[in-house]
């Protein structure tokens, strides 16, 4: 069974959360009424699609950079809500740490991995003689 990549996983679940958050950031600028609504709906919607679709790409090549790009569009909406600069910011701390935390994660469990072969290699190898 193979295992699953824990920076995905963990990049997976910070992308779903905050495709709610951008959500309802759309319901905030609406309501503040800081550009017309169709204007308003079109991007917000269009954000939240995209944040909720890229789990499905992650793990292949150039996703993970498609997440930071992401990020930095989530920071930008702050010109229109400036509390998104913050909510986005900390969202950008979260994704690094997603990305750092489980990359971490990901070469210790293929080490542990490797060194469980090696040592069930030799066990083989002993066993044989």
């Amino acid at each position: 069974m193979r295992n699953k990549s824990t920076q995905r996983t963990l990049g997976s679940m910070l992308m779903a959360f905050e495709s709610f958050v951008v959500f309802f950031a759309t319901l905030v600028a609406f309501g503040l009424k800081v550009a017309d609504g169709p204007t308003v709906w079109t991007i917000g919607l269009a954000l939240s699609f995209l944040l909720i679709m890229t789990p499905a790409i992650l793990g292949k090549k150039f996703s993970y950079a498609w997440g930071w790009f992401l990020q930095i569009v989530v920071v930008a909406l702050g010109i229109w809500v400036p509390l998104m600069y913050v909510i986005g910011g900390i969202f950008v701390c979260l994704w690094a740490w997603a990305m750092i935390a489980g990359g971490t994660i990901d070469k210790a469990r293929a080490a542990l991995d490797r060194q469980a072969e090696e040592q069930a290699n030799q066990q083989a190898a002993k066993e044989e003689n």
